[in-house]
């Protein structure tokens, strides 16, 4: 790839090519040919996409943009919503203020958190600005009530292996370390305690879960002294490898945290709001951390928000240390106009609707995906709630799949060796069936080929 510094005027050029001038996406080098496309419009589960040609290409959404537009674009209650607020004000500080969207959001979400029989209820919530900055606050927190508890050696977590829970530091710190995203700090990440990810769903054997939740156990034994938390994505891990393992493993995270004097986070960023088919992964093995951290789909994918809950006593233990507080104050804590539109998309998730839409959307995607297996490329092909993955024997090509897929008329981002759809809920059968389709043809095209020619050269 050819890398530059455009200095041509705006208006000569197209708006692709000003963005590759200026611009650097995530996940991706400065570069004169990134491959983009232009995002003209987006309506219900559709985007209009202009090419560097100038083709224009009207394709479904089989990312949800990356996870968080579950009611689709464009939705009536979202945009009023959003316009209510814009017409009152869009933002004040969080410190020393407060605002009725925050207060009602703050109340939705205790009363939608996870709950179990003789389990303290998650009733504290801090409001971030992204999925990843609640991580971070999660962790200090975590610190901090270990050390309010006259604990201070416990300054390290207890992970899995395979998981990813964002890219700021102490985040990165807890992700897979090896084959992660991360390998390039080893340097400035934490030296954390990680267990081997747990065995996959499909396949799972009441033996390898045993072997595994031992292996946990002795993990968290050896380390006790310096561990806070363990921190794990409830039942899929996302970014890390679209990993579904048994909702049993999550009562072990439990027992084991208990056992050891942990606390135990959940990060349900990708997971809750439905997604696997319960309003929270956690919800599938009944079981409550002691922390939880959401954002992505909170606001049906408007705006930029995220949200540490906790038990009482975990708040309370931490008010009364030394510090007085959770050392953590984004500027745009609790942003008014975010927190309305999360109200609005909470209020349509309360109605209960989106059980029968990610039913829907997983039956269509397990029957839709299955030709794949069929191809000489693919692996395995899994489903879970609203999820649907092929997993190639190799690399994907990232460009050439993503364009392969938009000439079949679905968005897609592979990553790894994974193509992957995470659909908005109100996908329609025939929709889901576009994207299956359309995930399939683009695999055989791109991937077929070159298994062939491996063929060949063998």
């Amino acid at each position: 790839m050819e890398c530059l510094s455009s200095e041509r005027k705006p208006g000569t050029v197209s708006l692709i090519e000003r963005d590759r001038a200026r611009l650097w996406h995530p996940y991706a080098p400065a570069c004169a040919d990134l491959p983009l496309w232009e995002v003209e419009a987006a309506d219900g589960v559709r985007l209009s996409l202009r090419a560097d040609d100038g083709t224009r290409h009207h394709v479904v959404d089989a990312m949800s943009s990356w996870w968080s537009a579950i009611h689709g674009y464009r939705h009536p209650v979202l945009d009023a919503a959003a316009k209510r607020q814009l017409d009152r004000y869009s933002h004040v500080m969080f410190g020393g203020l407060t605002h009725a969207p925050a207060v009602e959001l703050a109340e939705r979400l205790v009363e939608m958190a996870p709950s179990a029989p003789g389990s303290p209820r998650l009733e504290r919530v801090f409001l971030a600005d992204s999925g990843s900055v609640s991580v971070e606050v999660a962790l200090k927190l975590a610190v901090q009530f270990q050390m309010a508890s006259g604990k201070p050696s416990r300054q390290r977590f207890l992970s899995i292996r395979g998981g990813y829970h964002g890219d700021t530091f102490a985040a990165m710190g807890v992700c897979d370390p090896v084959d992660g995203m991360h390998a390039a700090f080893p340097g400035l990440l934490a030296d954390n305690v990680f267990a081997p990810r747990p065995p996959t769903a499909a396949s799972a054997t009441p033996e390898a879960v045993q072997a595994w939740a031992t292996e946990l156990h002795d993990l968290a034994a050896e380390h006790s002294e310096v561990l806070a938390a363990v921190i794990v994505e409830p039942l899929l891990q996302g970014a890390g490898g679209m990993h579904a393992y048994p909702a049993e493993c999550l009562t072990t995270l439990r027992k084991v945290a208990d056992q050891h004097g942990l606390l135990l986070i959940f990060d349900e960023i990708a997971t809750g709001f439905g997604r696997t088919g319960e309003l929270f992964a956690a919800d599938h093995a009944a079981v409550v951390p002691d922390i939880m951290c959401v954002g992505k789909a909170l606001t049906g994918g408007y705006l930029t928000l995220a949200a540490m809950i906790c038990t009482a006593d975990v708040a309370a233990v931490v008010s009364v240390g030394s510090a007085g507080a959770l050392l953590h104050g984004p500027t745009f804590m609790g942003n008014p106009l975010a927190c309305a539109v999360a109200n609005a998309s909470l209020g349509i998730i309360d109605d209960g609707s989106w059980r029968a839409g990610v039913a829907r959307i997983g039956a269509g995607l397990a029957s839709g995906l299955a030709p794949a297996l069929a191809l000489d490329a693919v692996r395995a092909v899994r489903t879970i709630g609203a999820v649907g993955v092929i997993e190639l024997r190799g690399a994907v090509d990232v460009a050439a799949v993503t364009a392969a897929a938009i000439r079949h008329g679905v968005w897609l981002r592979p990553f790894r060796n994974l193509v992957y759809t995470m659909p908005p809920y109100i996908s329609t059968a025939s929709e889901i069936d576009q994207i299956t389709t359309g995930m399939t043809a683009a695999v055989s095209e791109v991937h077929e080929i070159t298994a062939a020619r491996r063929g060949e050269a063998a």
